[in-house]
């Protein structure tokens, strides 16, 4: 029988994770907006990362309480869902075409990280030599990011969006205080940064042990947990921005958001996670590594050679992404 207790505490939880990064979100993307940072930019890099934030937090309290295998099912399920979910939703409401030559450049990065990853899981064990190795990756990824946006030129990417339009992305799901980017105060939006960080943290705590206690009364393992219940939770926050971005016509902000992401995801919360908790890993994490692998490869076939992502194959990826979590209580 499920305790009634645990799911309670699994909705708050989740609830004080997509509040929480929310806020933190439409704070730092207001702030960045203000400072004159265009929307492309704040899509592949602060808005992807903020939403990052609950995956961080979530794994990094999982494997400070030794619980590797919600802290790796969290990054390895939080991956698919964002690709097979939000990007397939996106896809399924508004078949889309990226031209961006930075998000095209960066779904190679995507795929890339996602590699990485699955090389340092193969053994099951993440040392802290894994993370922090993983780290230096994702430090080497940001400056390429930063040589390539001083690079671009006003005509290109970069350039033609305002840094505004960032800013409705996040403050689109928030409730307006009537500012815009250009008009955000440093103070208010420090404190709504300060507070979406608390409850971030404070609702990855309650997630994590609601979902340790429900997998323990239903008698699941942990990994199933972490790369299913504990991961869609975790990626409210990427699954809203995206669908918000797509609604408005920023297409790139959407995709950009998914891909940094899963980059962030895969090298910074593993490798963050790794560092402060050597982590093992379920055998299960295999059979996860191998569906996220063949969903990372279609989304960054599509992304990187900038086709159409069609409505079919949009159903096509929520269908995969529904597959896996299928095949992962079944089996």
């Amino acid at each position: 029988m499920v305790p009634a207790g645990e799911v309670g505490l699994l909705v708050v939880g989740v609830l004080a994770l997509w509040i929480g990064a929310r806020l933190l979100v439409t704070g730092a993307a207001r702030l960045a907006g203000a400072a004159g940072v265009s929307a492309l930019i704040v899509g592949l890099t602060v808005v992807a990362f903020g939403t990052s934030a609950p995956e961080i937090v979530v794994s990094t309290e999982a494997a400070l309480e030794g619980r590797g295998s919600i802290s790796v099912g969290n990054v390895v399920g939080s991956n698919l869902f964002n690709l097979a979910v939000s990007l397939g939703l996106v896809a399924t409401f508004s078949p889309f075409r990226v031209s961006e030559t930075l998000v095209r450049r960066d779904a190679l990065a995507m795929a890339f990280s996602t590699g990485i990853a699955t090389v340092v899981l193969a053994n099951g064990i993440v040392s802290r030599l894994d993370g922090g190795i993983l780290l230096v990756i994702l430090g080497c990824y940001l400056g390429a990011l930063g040589v390539a946006i001083r690079n671009a030129d006003g005509a290109d990417d970069a350039g033609t969006q305002s840094p505004e339009a960032a800013t409705t992305v996040a403050t689109a799901s928030v409730p307006s205080d009537g500012d815009d980017g250009r008009n955000a105060k440093f103070g208010p939006e420090t404190v709504r940064v300060l507070v979406g960080l608390v409850l971030v943290i404070g609702g990855g705590r309650v997630l994590v042990d609601a979902a340790v206690g429900l997998a323990l009364a239903v008698g699941i393992s942990e990994w199933v947990v972490g790369a299913t219940i504990v991961a869609a939770g975790t990626s409210l926050p990427e699954l809203v921005t995206s669908i918000v971005a797509a609604r408005g016509g920023d297409v790139s902000i959407a995709a950009g958001n998914v891909i940094g992401s899963n980059v962030f995801n895969a090298l910074g919360v593993l490798g963050i996670a790794a560092v402060i908790q050597p982590l093992t890993v379920d055998p299960a994490v295999f059979l996860g590594l191998a569906w996220l692998a063949v969903v990372t490869a279609f989304a960054t076939v599509v992304l990187a050679t900038g086709r159409t992502l069609t409505r079919l194959e949009g159903v096509a990826l929520i269908a995969l992404g529904a597959g896996y979590w299928v095949v992962s209580v079944v089996v």
